[in-house]
């Protein structure tokens, strides 16, 4: 992934956070269509002195094929918006002289790491391209055909009998993009979400008073000291209904999957009543389930967002009830580590960062194949 690095935008003890935004197009639609194989040859052997020579058609050549490939210099689908159809060459006829006909050229296609190829006409995933020169072939050129050559017998001297080049495959592709970002931020709308990334990273995503301010995903990049980073991603806010298409988040949860970690964000001073407010968070958690039980079980800490509307004097007694309301309704979530949080004024924002940097180096390292 690609961005401009800024100057750091909060400084914590020397820890400097900053990042970059990212935004990008996560879907499209394109048909590809493989070259036809060439035809094979039917002739003979002419030559002086030899005036019935032997068959020596030659074969067609292959068709080219259109290949996928995960290219980590990539981060968006863009291209794939503007053009909507990809052809690759189709392959050379045969000759004479036991000459084969050329064979096309494949075409390779350069997608962003993450990008999930599907058929669009049967809905059959045909790969996840999740590292960088991971490749597919979506569209298989055509086998030439065969000369008459091949045709030859004992008791056929003289086949003049060829197979046309078989037909190049055809297919429509719907790419999706799933992000590859370490953390992902779950929340309803206007929970703070965008404020917490554009406190921790330099992405600046639109900040309103109003929901579904966020339309589509950013990512923001956090580092850590000076070779410790990690990844954020922000996406609409999510309502209950979710999984089903309700709102705007259901497009991206797609690109939860693949992060290390869930922040659940909550706003402890919500405009409307208190117990709605958490019953709605928790019932967002549900859509993750419905939607994925491995996106459901993925590690998931509660952030509460917004402290500094909450008086000093007054803040241990009200965190205690929202805590406590929250548990009435939710059963899964780790309520062993709760982050008590600020995007405005950037309170408790560096012990979150902090901790979650460690939990991302330890899950390295518990992944991490042995050595042999």
């Amino acid at each position: 992934m690609l961005g401009v690095i800024s100057k750091p935008h909060i400084n914590f003890c020397g820890v400097f956070l900053i990042g970059m935004v990212m935004k990008f197009i996560d879907e499209a639609k394109v048909e590809v269509i493989a070259g036809n194989g060439g035809n094979g040859c039917v002739s003979f052997r002419r030559e002086k002195y030899i005036e019935k020579g032997g068959p020596d058609g030659g074969d067609g050549g292959r068709g080219g094929s259109l290949i996928m490939r995960a290219d980590e210099n990539l981060n968006t689908l863009v291209d794939y918006r503007f053009v909507k159809k990809y052809l690759a060459d189709d392959g050379k006829s045969g000759r004479g002289a036991d000459c084969y006909g050329h064979k096309g050229e494949d075409v390779y296609l350069k997608v962003p790491i993450g990008t999930v190829v599907v058929d669009d006409e049967t809905g059959l995933t045909l790969a996840d391209l999740s590292i960088n020169g991971d490749e597919v072939v979506v569209a298989k050129g055509g086998k030439g055909g065969l000369g008459n050559l091949h045709f030859k017998s004992s008791t056929n001297r003289s086949p003049r009998q060829a197979t046309p080049g078989e037909k190049g495959d055809r297919r429509k592709l719907r790419l999706e993009l799933k992000v590859l970002a370490d953390v992902g931020l779950l929340g309803l709308p206007n929970a703070g979400k965008s404020t917490f990334i554009s406190a921790v990273s330099a992405a600046r995503p639109k900040i309103a008073d109003y929901p579904f301010t966020t339309l589509h995903p950013n990512l923001g990049v956090v580092r850590v000291g000076e070779e410790k980073s990690f990844v954020i991603a922000d996406i609409p806010g999510l309502i209950e209904g979710a999984s089903e298409g309700v709102g705007l988040g259901f497009k991206f949860l797609r690109h939860l999957q693949r992060t290390k970690i869930l922040l659940h964000l909550v706003d402890i001073f919500p405009q409307d009543d208190l117990v709605d407010v958490v019953a709605s968070s928790v019932a967002i958690t549900g859509e993750l389930k419905k939607y994925d039980e491995e996106l459901y079980n993925k590690q998931r800490y509660l952030v509460i967002n917004k402290i500094d509307l909450v008086l000093d004097e007054e803040r241990a007694e009200y965190v205690d009830d929202f805590i406590n309301k929250f548990k009435q309704y939710d059963t899964n979530t780790n309520f062993d580590k709760i982050f008590i949080i600020s995007g405005v004024t950037g309170e408790g924002c560096k012990e979150l960062c902090y901790y979650l940097m460690n939990y991302i180096d330890e899950q390295k390292i518990a992944n991490a194949l042995p050595v042999v």
